[in-house]
């Protein structure tokens, strides 16, 4: 009886030692299609609401801008990444002649400089070739690189309580010399030339490194606000500085600066492009794997029924930023990095 109590005991333990680990590498993922997943299923069409022979389709948009693969449990299986997953369902869109709009449901805090711009340049690209509506729907937050990809939209439109702007470049790196000369481990980097480790999060900044980088962060920024000036008719960031000093903005604030264009709800954003596309009805459809479920338009689940759960405590992906081996210039607003 004994050697059975300390052998239950002992599994008690192991499990509890692996959701200790899942959560120190700060995700934990569930999915109805196991650990090690399979091969990838194509994408299919579901209805979620509407009918009618035109279509409207509703790309959700949702978390850190990447073009980096989302990792699932132990690194044993993983999704395609955020930029990739757009842009395969603009690709099937692309070939049905009956999809006449999309609305672009956005509940994220922006991303990597590079991954906003591909999902920009995508989305005006298939708005442009299709000759259809676009609209962006505001959930919780479209900051930053979020607010860059609506920018790609016809109309933005934003929940009572979305909170949006955030105008702005982030770089995201660490400096551990500190941590290191304690430690008693020093930088022994050979270089080329006096910049070449320009960033080293192993020794103390040299002078005029910050410069350079500040350089690149302005540009990058100026980037943004062209875009924001040619996106947004009327809007000239130069006699609003205020409105691309990164600083955020409630729905009705962003409303008044002429960053979103209307207040309102889905039902909004798809009346709206049904208008413009001169549609008498129109259903909304998503595109999912097969053992995906989305009941409804505001669904993130997936894997048969199941709700996919991701737990990050420190709410910043460190493999996925600033973990990529240097660091990561991002259109991101995230304070609690």
């Amino acid at each position: 009886m004994k050697s059975r109590a300390c052998s239950g005991i002992e599994r008690v333990l192991a499990v509890m030692l692996i959701a200790c680990l899942c959560l120190a590498s700060g995700c934990v993922y569930v999915s109805g299609r196991g650990f090690l997943g399979g091969r990838t299923m194509s994408l299919e069409e579901s209805v979620v609401s509407g009918e009618g022979k035109d279509k409207i389709l509703l790309v959700d948009v949702s978390g850190v801008i990447s073009e980096k693969e989302r990792g699932g449990i132990f690194r044993l299986r993983s999704e395609p990444s955020l930029v990739a997953s757009v842009k395969e369902q603009l690709d099937k869109a692309s070939k049905d002649d009956r999809v006449r709009g999309m609305v672009l449901k956005i509940n994220s805090p922006g991303g990597t400089v590079t991954a906003s711009d591909i999902l920009y340049q995508e989305i005006k690209r298939f708005r442009t070739e299709r000759k259809v509506k676009v609209a962006a729907l505001f959930l919780d937050t479209a900051a930053s690189g979020a607010y860059y990809v609506a920018l790609a939209a016809d109309r933005i439109v934003a929940h009572p309580t979305s909170v949006t702007g955030s105008i702005g470049v982030v770089l995201l790196n660490l400096n551990l010399n500190g941590l290191m000369e304690k430690i008693g481990v020093s930088d022994q980097t050979v270089k080329s030339g006096a910049f070449k480790d320009l960033g080293s999060p192993f020794r103390k900044p040299e002078p005029g490194e910050r410069e350079i980088l500040q350089a690149v962060v302005d540009d990058l920024h100026h980037r943004f606000c062209v875009l924001v000036e040619q996106n947004r008719k009327g809007l000239t960031l130069a006699e609003h500085p205020e409105l691309a000093d990164g600083r955020i903005f409630t729905a009705s604030q962003a409303l008044q600066a002429g960053l979103v264009d209307q207040i309102g709800y889905f039902a909004d954003a798809a009346d709206w492009i049904q208008r413009e596309m001169g549609l008498p009805s129109a259903r909304v459809i998503v595109y999912t794997r097969r053992d995906e479920y989305k009941p409804n338009i505001y669904a993130t689940w997936g894997g048969e029924g199941l709700p996919k759960t991701e737990i990050n405590l420190i709410k910043l992906d460190l493999d996925g930023l600033i973990a990529r081996g240097g660091p990561t210039f991002c259109y991101l607003w995230q304070p609690d990095l």
